[in-house]
């Protein structure tokens, strides 16, 4: 099931909650820094808008910059109807000025399911009477495309490279990403608009991938690719090498194959100790060995017998023109110098592990014991919920468990995780949904 960027960013963030006492959670401080407030030191300043900003903002698409939910009447486009995904501004109180705002999942009866920030004190899924909604909005996506690219040059030399060497509008029926043009696929594109393919959709979303606008093209692989690959923190030849890789591969994969080519553990995190290994290296040998694991995972597909040729041949432009970049600039390091990277600060915070000081928290957080109730629980609510009048599809619950089993895979210790499970029983759970 489709569903759009920000609340695939949501999602990520299940969980997440405010922590008991004098000590504030660096997920959430983070949401308000994210949503363009850096003056916010404590979790107790309401944060719903300051995580919908956050969301917003990690998708590509500027929030309002307020921490006042009902900002967000005078943002975006309106709907006259409900939309999965849309943002749901309600009402709080007697106060005018008051509020709360979060993303639209599902409806029952007279209650709108949201998955929210400040929601019983953590990120997570509640109802909320219909009667307090004050109006549904929806990113301009298109309004906001070129705010979203990237405007350092490093990006724009990346992305030339990669446009090159995805080429045109193509429908290969061996590709499983089917139509593509400029290598964005029907399906990220469709994302990007925040719109299903169906039957009706399709023919419609074929043309306009056709004549996909340069500024969509550019926010699609900057939000998807280059910030998500931590990519401006690489000197421009390892940068254009992981950057290709993150494209072809996928964000994680690429990470995984910089870990392996720098002999550190292999997470999916650009954490410290990845980025002190990439520091030591000589930048000819890194990406002469990210380019042989990149040319061992391509032999190793299924397809390779149709599109391996190409796939080689691009990675040996990719290396020869990483090289080149760097005998022009006299660049012999990966990791560009810490006073060059503008955010560093931020780009290494989105990738920081999580402490684990607090056993309640560090549960939440790893979602392993949700992702398996409501991954089963797509094959049980479907057919019991329309005797409780209950809006919620298999299809929507599954994608939910999918993304909580791929938060998952960056978890280690089974035995610690299990410790942690049997101290959050004690406490309340995040996933109950609970009337306000």
């Amino acid at each position: 099931m489709n569903q759009p960027a920000w609340l695939e960013a949501a999602w990520a963030e299940f969980g997440v909650r405010e922590i008991p006492g004098k000590e504030n959670s660096a997920e959430i401080l983070r949401y308000f820094r994210e949503a363009g407030d850096t003056s916010v030191q404590s979790e107790e300043t309401p944060w719903c808008a300051a995580f919908a900003g956050a969301m917003l903002k990690r998708a590509g698409c500027e929030g309002t910059g307020s921490l006042l939910a009902r900002s967000f009447l005078d943002w975006g486009l309106s709907l006259d109807e409900p939309r999965f995904g849309a943002i749901a501004v309600l009402a709080r109180g007697d106060d005018p000025a008051a509020g709360h705002v979060g993303f639209l999942i599902g409806t029952a009866g007279e209650k709108l399911y949201l998955l929210g920030g400040n929601q019983n004190d953590a990120v997570s899924v509640a109802p909320f009477d219909a009667a307090r909604l004050l109006g549904f909005r929806w990113p301009n996506t298109e309004a906001h495309a070129e705010q979203t690219a990237a405007s350092n040059g490093i990006f724009a030399k990346l992305l030339t490279h990669v446009l090159d060497m995805e080429g045109g509008y193509s429908n290969d029926p061996y590709d499983p990403g089917g139509p593509t043009n400029r290598g964005v696929t029907l399906e990220v594109y469709a994302n990007f608009k925040g719109q299903t393919i169906d039957a009706g959709s399709r023919p419609r979303l074929i043309a306009e991938l056709k004549s996909i606008p340069d500024a969509v093209v550019e926010a699609i692989y900057d939000r998807r690719y280059y910030d998500p690959a931590h990519c401006a923190l690489f000197t421009a030849p390892l940068a254009l090498m992981h950057f290709d890789a993150a494209v072809n591969h996928g964000v994680g994969a690429a990470i995984r194959m910089l870990q392996q080519a720098v002999n550190v553990t292999v997470d999916g995190e650009i954490g410290p100790e990845t980025l002190a290994a990439i520091g030591s290296r000589s930048l000819i040998d890194l990406i002469d060995d990210y380019a042989e694991i990149r040319r061992t995972r391509y032999r190793a597909l299924p397809h390779f017998w149709r599109f391996g040729r190409g796939w080689l041949k691009r990675v040996d432009a990719t290396l020869a023109l990483g090289k080149s970049w760097a005998a022009a600039e006299g660049t012999t390091r990966g990791l560009l110098e810490p006073d060059q990277i503008a955010k560093g600060e931020t780009s290494m915070n989105t990738t920081t592990t999580k402490t684990t000081d607090d056993g309640s928290k560090w549960w939440a957080q790893s979602k392993t014991l949700w992702g398996t109730l409501i991954t089963a629980a797509a094959t049980v609510l479907p057919v019991v919920a329309p005797a409780i009048g209950v809006s919620l599809p298999a299809n929507l619950i599954q994608t939910f468990g999918d993304q909580v089993l791929t938060a998952v895979q960056a978890l280690t210790g089974v035995f610690g995780t299990a410790l942690a499970i049997y101290g959050r029983f004690k406490a309340s759970s995040v996933l109950s949904l609970r009337k306000n």
